[in-house]
């Protein structure tokens, strides 16, 4: 789901990054001026779950009989745990670590990255749909319904507006409808898998920890030292194995693409923009493309130092 700078014109690169400015602008006033969780849930919280998230993304997983793999996106959960705003948030920064550390997704596309990824599914598809199915009701399968429903959902929002943003962008030769017929259905299938896995962890953090999911009614209490230290290393594992156990195949994006265009590379553009932007991200990205063994673990790291900086900044103001 991840956007090269290859698809994206700079007049739809330019109007994305600031929607998804003023959305990061509006997150951290609402949650600094709205949420009284900010100092006992959040700050502790939001490091954390990015860490984990980051981690879960390097495993792509083999979509049986396509030839494609996907990964999670995350925002559902980040949004059950964290509320959507903070969600929103913390998925941003593990969007940017991903960008500017290892050059997965474009310098130019980061604020359809956001958008597509982030704001549809904390913003959108969790107060939508997972918000209205769970309400008032403690059911474990209306959970897991709720869970996979808008998992599915905003997976299929962001392949849409994934051919939506490179339809209006028109530097590329991908036909809209044929494109849209290879993202559709490849991303549901993903967003089944997510679902699943989304599914299994909210069922157990509910058994567990309750008090820990954002809609919950149970008494709010400051995450104990164990259940953050058992998240951290828990990242670092998944990170660390990433490598070795994850599909080759490609993501869902790259795939669509290949079928698409029959095989047919996409050239490159030759605005300023793109090459300004080229030259910016192969400054920034000491590990392009997680060549690095240690990679996993950067990234962990990495997104842990910018989730608690953020969560801490939230706190002040």
């Amino acid at each position: 789901m991840h956007l090269s700078d290859t698809l994206i014109s700079p007049a739809v690169a330019v109007a994305t990054s600031i929607v998804a400015a003023a959305l990061v602008v509006v997150a951290t006033r609402k949650i600094g001026r709205e949420n009284s969780r900010a100092t006992t849930h959040l700050v502790p919280l939001m490091g954390v779950m990015g860490a984990l998230i980051f981690a879960a993304q390097m495993l792509n997983f083999a979509i049986p009989a396509t030839g494609s793999s996907g990964h999670i996106v995350g925002g559902v959960l980040l949004a059950a745990v964290l509320g959507e705003w903070a969600g929103f948030l913390t998925l941003t920064s593990v969007i940017i670590v991903q960008c500017l550390l290892f050059a997965d997704g474009g310098l130019m596309t980061l604020g359809c990255n956001v958008l597509n990824m982030a704001a549809l599914s904390c913003l959108v598809a969790y107060p939508l749909i997972f918000k209205p199915l769970i309400h008032n009701r403690n059911s474990p399968s209306r959970w897991a319904a709720a869970s996979i429903a808008t998992s599915i959902t905003a997976l299929a929002m962001g392949a849409l507006a994934v051919t939506i943003e490179t339809e209006l962008s028109g530097i590329t030769a991908l036909p809209y409808g044929r494109f849209l017929s290879f993202m559709l259905p490849i991303h549901l299938l993903i967003g089944v898998g997510e679902g699943l896995a989304t599914a299994a962890v909210i069922a157990s953090l509910r058994r567990y920890r309750p008090d820990l999911l954002f809609d919950s009614t149970e008494p709010t209490a400051r995450p104990r030292t164990q259940f953050i230290a058992i998240t951290v290393v828990a990242a670092l594992l998944v990170a660390s194995v990433a490598g070795t156990v994850a599909s080759s195949r490609p993501d869902g994006l790259e795939w669509s693409i290949e079928r698409t265009t029959a095989g047919v590379e996409i050239a490159e553009s030759q605005s300023p923009l793109h090459h300004r932007a080229a030259r910016i991200q192969r400054t920034t990205a000491l590990l392009p493309d997680y060549e690095a063994s240690m990679a996993g673990l950067v990234g962990v790291g990495a997104t842990l130092v910018v989730g608690y900086g953020l969560s801490l900044l939230i706190r002040r103001r």
